[in-house]
């Protein structure tokens, strides 16, 4: 670890295997300080944002009205100096402030002329994430700015094609990371979980659009906060060995699996965008070569990277032993985040059966829901998932679909819950 870099890395497993075992599971809890920032030039990193406003037809009355205000709340966060741009999206991506291809520069007269901007904005049109995010790719990229952050806030369901969408998102990958919202009870969480797992981000809805200059304001601050940009977790493992998944799983769940970059055979980088003073968890899975009783192996070397340089490092180690009680001592930490990385599954999964029809696959999989809801104790979760089934016994999962709803408020709370699913609570090490 670099003595000069306030980044923490502790690792969290039951390190024994039973003989013949394979896999080692460990919980890998990254914490950095306002310490790591402070060691490159200025205070803190050169920054760009762009705020993608939904002004399609259905954001009419009280949702243009809040979305306008949120979008100008969260300008005056924008701090001077910092690079940004709106953008109104419809069926297609108009640059309302500054105009044209590049990004202004924030002061008190550049915050005023976009919040003018922003209160000419009326709701006319369809919704296409694909052109809002390409129009912000295009703004990013002839930027030289570290830390590219985006807001994307819609009411309505994407008409993109799904493959257009994910080509899309796919290019601006590693260009900005971008947190998406639905306001309202047209949006669907399919979309904006795709958003924010693609581009590093969060994902929520807002039932009540008066909340949403506070959701817009505290989005803008964590973007301020931020210190050092394209950071990497990098993971080394030995030969004979395969990697089964790498996840974030604290404080939102997203799988970094299929995201890994090669820098050699033995090792891989996966991207976690930007960080400011912040801890994250991941949950790393290694399949290794089983070893002999007594034999103890480097199973990970678990680094925090930027640019090559490392700002913290952890290991995970694998140790094949006798004792049946040790081996199979789950991690709490480990079985706790596997469970709530299932329960979010389970809801994602069972809500798009049901909107598609498929009443089996739906009663099974949020039953499964209910279930783990009620063995963590998750209260709120069960809650909204009794709006959308009928729960006959918690404890063994077992339910009954009810029909759909005339009440639009029972699907937006199922959509909340979808999106909501990804947030997880953090275990504590003596739990």
């Amino acid at each position: 670890m670099n003595p000069n870099s306030d980044v923490k890395v502790e690792v969290f497993q039951n390190e024994y295997l039973p003989e013949g075992g394979r896999v080692v599971d460990a919980v890998v809890t990254v914490t950095m300080g306002e310490g790591a920032g402070a060691r490159r030039p200025g205070p803190t990193a050169s920054a760009a944002e762009v705020i993608m406003i939904d002004v399609s037809g259905s954001m009419h009355g009280d949702k243009i009205v809040a979305a306008k205000n949120a979008a100008c709340v969260a300008i005056d966060t924008i701090r001077d100096g910092v690079s940004f741009a709106i953008i109104a999206g419809t069926s297609d991506a108009r640059v309302i402030f500054p105009g044209g291809r590049h990004l202004a520069s924030a002061s008190g007269r550049t915050r005023s002329d976009a919040k003018a901007a922003v209160r000419r904005l009326s709701a006319n049109g369809g919704t296409n994430f694909s052109a809002w995010l390409t129009a912000a790719h295009g703004l990013f990229a002839a930027s030289r700015a570290e830390i590219r952050h985006a807001i994307l806030l819609t009411d309505g369901e994407n008409g993109d094609r799904e493959d257009d969408f994910q080509r899309v998102l796919n290019h601006c990958a590693g260009v900005f990371v971008c947190d998406s919202r639905g306001v309202g009870d047209g949006w669907r969480a399919r979309d904006l979980i795709k958003v924010a797992e693609t581009l590093l981000g969060t994902a929520d809805g807002i039932k009540d659009s008066r909340h949403l200059a506070e959701d817009f304001r505290q989005m803008t601050e964590n973007a301020m906060g931020k210190t050092v940009a394209d950071v990497a977790l990098r993971v080394w493992t030995p030969g004979g060995s395969r990697i089964r998944f790498v996840k974030q799983v604290f404080p939102d769940i997203n799988d970094l699996t299929a995201r890994r970059a090669e820098v050699s055979a033995r090792v891989g980088d996966y991207p976690t965008g930007a960080w400011g003073a912040e801890s994250r968890d991941y949950h790393l899975c290694v399949e290794v070569a089983p070893g002999a009783v007594g034999e103890e192996v480097l199973a990970a070397r678990v680094s925090l990277v930027h640019q090559d340089e490392i700002l913290g490092q952890g290991l995970v180690r694998a140790v094949w032993t006798d004792d049946l009680a040790a081996a199979t001592v789950i991690n709490r930490k480990v079985a706790d985040y596997s469970d709530q990385a299932e329960l979010a599954q389970a809801i994602q999964e069972g809500l798009s059966a049901r909107a598609a029809g498929d009443v089996t696959t739906a009663t099974a999989r949020l039953g499964r829901a209910v279930q783990l809801a009620a063995a963590s104790g998750r209260e709120d979760t069960a809650k909204v998932l009794g709006t959308v089934v009928e729960i006959v016994d918690a404890a063994t999962g077992t339910v009954r679909l009810k029909s759909r709803s005339e009440n639009r408020e029972v699907d937006v709370d199922a959509e909340i819950a979808a999106v909501g699913s990804r947030k997880t609570r953090r275990v504590r090490p003596t739990e």
